[in-house]
């Protein structure tokens, strides 16, 4: 009985991950970049700082524990900001339940618009 409860919650976290690659490389797509680059960890990264239009040296913010998740609010906004979203939108769907708000933007017919910096 208990292999059964397992082996539903791995298909369910095996979902989840497929969804977020899935929904981050429609995403990258959409912004005019390789969909690719969403699976290659620390260049994901990169890509998505250069979408949002921060400088490249914010992926120093992500190594620093705490201030990465100033970073992670702070570059989830500014991408819904991107897509035509409001911030609060992005604080609530790219940062807190990011399974749902990637594929909702890759996979929605929201359009990628350069960040107002850029």
């Amino acid at each position: 009985m208990d292999s059964d409860g397992s082996f539903m919650g791995t298909l369910i976290y095996l979902a989840i991950i497929i969804a977020m690659i899935a929904g981050m490389w429609k995403v990258f797509e959409k912004a005019g970049q390789p969909g690719w680059a969403a699976i290659i960890p620390i260049y994901n990264l990169i890509v998505l700082l250069q979408i949002v239009g921060k400088p490249i040296w914010w992926i120093v913010l992500f190594l620093i524990p705490l201030v990465n998740f100033v970073a992670l609010i702070l570059v989830g906004m500014e991408l819904a900001v991107c897509f035509g979203k409001s911030k609060g939108w992005g604080f609530a769907l790219l940062v807190l339940f990011p399974f749902v708000g990637y594929p909702m933007l890759g996979f929605g017919d929201a359009a990628y618009s350069k960040p107002a910096g850029s």
